[in-house]
């Protein structure tokens, strides 16, 4: 989504929100992996004689193994997942880039030490495969498609990622995500919910239940974080609601 777009430009200021831990989303809000997904998809649909649209239209923030039990119920298993998508950052990395302020961000979170995981609806292969092509922060914690048996909305990826920061269910935590789906999963999770809007536009997200909606990672800043208390300060810059 532009920052100059239709639901108006980011305020220059935001206000400060204290958290005990950060769940970030992967596709859509760290990176931009959009084309090279189409093209993984067409390929695949090919393969299985499908038209890709229809594939396309339903394949976004659900995992593979998911949408192949739609099409090709025979495929759906993670050793033909893992592979197909290991293969992705090498044969559409050029394609992917990262989401603005995703680098400035988690450099912060790391040089801090403060804690964030991420949770994804890819297999380990591709989020390894798409950080490494891109060089971003690894996450010391990764929940990925393999480790739950429900993806979003099902809240239980988000709740595996919570309890690997060694957080409580009453621990204040924040999900950043784009899709609706992933927006339903933080907010069963009982965590509260920034979206940005690189896929979906404001309207999209405000219906799925973004506590916060913002342009992009720029707009999520850390501003502090007390290993003492085990609390980190962020600001979020909202843009005005549609």
């Amino acid at each position: 989504m532009a920052r100059d777009n239709e639901a108006g430009s980011t305020s220059a200021t935001g206000q400060i929100h204290t958290y005990a831990g950060l769940l970030f989303d992967m596709d859509g809000t760290l990176i931009d992996s959009t084309d090279a997904i189409v093209k993984h998809w067409q390929k695949i649909a090919k393969e299985l004689n499908i038209d890709p649209q229809v594939i396309l239209a339903s394949s976004h923030g659900r995992r593979s193994i998911d949408t192949l039990k739609i099409y090709d119920p025979a495929r759906a298993n993670w050793e033909y997942v893992a592979q197909i998508e290991g293969l992705i950052p090498t044969e559409f990395g050029r394609d992917a880039k990262e989401i603005a302020g995703a680098r400035p961000l988690l450099d912060a979170l790391e040089r801090a030490g403060a804690p964030w995981a991420v949770v994804t609806s890819g297999t380990r292969p591709l989020v390894d495969g798409w950080l490494n092509v891109l060089q971003l922060a690894h996450p010391r914690h990764l929940v990925v498609a393999e480790d739950v048996e429900k993806g979003k909305p099902d809240p239980s990826g988000y709740i595996l990622a919570r309890s690997k920061l060694g957080l409580s269910p009453e621990a204040p935590t924040l999900v950043v995500e784009d899709a609706p789906a992933g927006i339903q999963a933080g907010k069963a999770a009982g965590c509260k919910v920034v979206a940005v809007t690189t896929t979906h536009t404001a309207r999209d997200v405000q219906a799925a239940g973004a506590d916060f909606i913002v342009c992009d990672l720029q707009d999520v800043i850390l501003r502090g974080w007390d290993a003492d208390t085990g609390q980190l300060q962020l600001e979020i810059r909202e843009i005005p609601r549609p």
